[in-house]
């Protein structure tokens, strides 16, 4: 069965931590929010490959998008949001995309641009196949690169943030939960055409 942005959802709906951040994050009142990485794709993957649909999830990400980018405004979001999934035994990483730039660079030691908006820091995922979130408000699906990559297993480096260490070792990361994940480089594609 095709993986389609509607099937998507319903397999990732499947773990309950999911279903129950996706209910309530509409209370928090946030721009742009948008449920994000892991506990989508890795739904499918835990699915696909037989483990309990939540197996192997780290953490549950949700991107909005302020244009107060103060770490006063963010803080008082993350306590919200803490109060709001108390009783969720996840570790939810919420974070306003409109000041990532303004800390990335200390913490990360690379510079960040800044961004437009929530869908331009989901742009920024290593691995291309990951890019994708969903607005729980909207109900969209946003998959630049649509949903095959992760339907057929396959990592290939995000062209629009090439960074081929911190790749390398996503994406090995990525494979050592999920074994018959295939990485594709830049050679594999020549072959392929």
């Amino acid at each position: 069965m095709m993986l389609t942005p509607e099937r998507l959802i319903e397999i990732a709906m499947t773990n309950p931590a999911n279903a129950e951040i996706a209910r309530r994050l509409p209370a928090l009142g946030l721009n742009q929010c948008m449920l994000t990485a892991g506990c989508l794709f890795q739904a499918v993957w835990n699915q696909q490959a037989g483990h309990p649909v939540a197996w192997g999830v780290k953490d549950y990400d949700v991107f909005y998008f302020d244009e107060d980018v103060s770490w006063e405004a963010e803080n008082e979001v993350i306590n919200l949001a803490r109060q709001l999934f108390h009783d969720l035994d996840v570790s939810l990483e919420i974070k306003n995309q409109a000041r990532v730039h303004l800390w990335y660079a200390q913490r990360f030691g690379k510079a960040y641009p800044r961004l437009q908006s929530a869908k331009d820091g989901i742009d920024r995922y290593l691995v291309a196949g990951t890019c994708i979130g969903w607005d729980v408000l909207t109900g969209e699906v946003y998959a630049p690169y649509g949903l095959s990559d992760v339907e057929e297993g396959l990592l290939r480096i995000n062209p629009r943030n090439p960074q081929p260490d911190l790749f390398e070792h996503k994406a090995l990361s990525y494979q050592a939960r999920w074994p018959w994940l295939k990485i594709v480089t830049d050679e594999d594609v020549s072959v392929m055409k």
